[in-house]
């Protein structure tokens, strides 16, 4: 098929995607659309729940595995919306609505490609696709819940808009609850051990809180109170102030590690990080999945958003296609020539990984 008709699937789909609703948790209808989609194309697929995946159709248990993941979740539309944000309507080049540029267009662009790649013999991996749910709320059925029904993966592609550059590295997420204490009592009596002005030195201690190991794609691992919550009314001393503290690790750390120096040192009452699952991940530049696509003049860089790469412990690329600044903004949208570029990207790359006689190109 060539990439004008890929292209032209490939819409549909994601069209019919946008219109159907699908908060994380609430992804059914979606998970029925592409279950279909897959079964139209020939494709032997199972489903957990609203995650779908497959295998390429000559699996070898003696090959390696590459993953090729996306989620088909959304998140809810802000209220600076103008447009109907399931409408899935095409203007000026652009398809709009929730889900387009995180991530539906790469889902179906990793979609299409795999379908290309599916009846192939030729190839030095195997193949599976996982489109997984529950991504944007780091659920536990996402794809999280998958890795048990999967083979071992060797390394992954993780379709997330990076406007088809190479993320090679993502930062980890550890967020932290604290609470700071003090005297309770009347604001015209109490002078002394106030929790609101005991906080001064423990959001100081955070401001300057800075992490030795420097990530040449990463930068630093940086440190955020992003939340504060004290007080009932005006002249009431609170007994305690509550932050959340959130922490984005390179990947010179573990999340092991930073939560063990910071619940050791902050000085608080009481600190907890809430999970320490999110941990950040990499790959190799010189990997020869990198190089397929340095060849064909990506870039490499370093992510600072989360995604469903902190589920998997194999080196595993972040490419996709849009624009990261795009998500979650009100009229989200993708250029459809995007989505044509990023169909031929991803199905030109994997041809070089994939196809042994392409090794002589690497």
């Amino acid at each position: 098929m060539s990439i004008t008709k890929y292209t032209e699937d490939a819409i549909a789909l994601l069209q019919a995607l946008i219109r159907t609703q699908s908060f994380s948790g609430e992804e059914d209808g979606t998970a029925q659309l592409i279950e279909d989609w897959m079964k139209e194309k020939g494709i032997l697929l199972s489903r957990k729940q609203n995650n779908l995946y497959a295998r390429n159709k000559h699996f070898d248990t003696q090959k390696p595995t590459l993953l090729l993941n996306s989620h088909h979740d959304t998140v809810k539309p802000n209220k600076g919306y103008t447009r109907n944000p399931y409408e899935a309507t095409i203007k000026d080049g652009k398809l709009y609505g929730l889900g387009s540029n995180d991530a539906g267009a790469s889902l179906v662009g990793l979609l299409t490609a795999f379908v290309h790649f599916y009846e192939r013999d030729d190839l030095s991996h195997n193949i599976v696709i996982v489109a997984s749910a529950e991504e944007e709320s780091s659920g536990p059925n996402g794809l999280n819940s998958m890795l048990e029904h999967l083979p071992g993966i060797d390394v992954a592609i993780v379709g997330e808009p990076t406007l088809m550059q190479l993320a090679i590295a993502e930062k980890g997420l550890v967020v932290f609850d604290a609470q700071v204490t003090g005297t309770a009592g009347h604001a015209a009596h109490i002078k002394d051990n106030m929790a609101i002005y005991n906080c001064i030195e423990t959001l100081q201690w955070f401001q300057n809180l800075k992490f030795d190991k420097v990530s040449e794609t990463l930068g630093e691992t940086k440190v955020t109170v992003t939340q504060i919550k004290a007080g009932s009314q005006h002249n009431v001393v609170p007994a305690k102030v509550d932050l959340v503290i959130d922490v984005r690790v390179n990947e010179h750390y573990s999340n092991q590690e930073i939560a063990n120096y910071i619940e050791h040192n902050a000085p608080v009452t009481a600190i907890k990080a809430r999970s320490l699952r999110l941990n950040s991940s990499r790959i190799d530049p010189n990997h020869k999945l990198v190089q397929a696509g340095v060849i064909l003049g990506r870039t490499t860089y370093g992510s600072p958003t989360l995604s469903d790469q902190a589920c998997l412990s194999c080196p595993s690329l972040k490419l996709g296609i849009g624009d990261s600044t795009r998500s979650h903004m009100a009229d989200e949208f993708v250029f459809v020539k995007e989505i044509e570029e990023g169909i031929a990207l991803y199905i030109e790359i994997l041809e070089k990984f994939l196809v042994k006689e392409n090794d002589m190109n690497l």
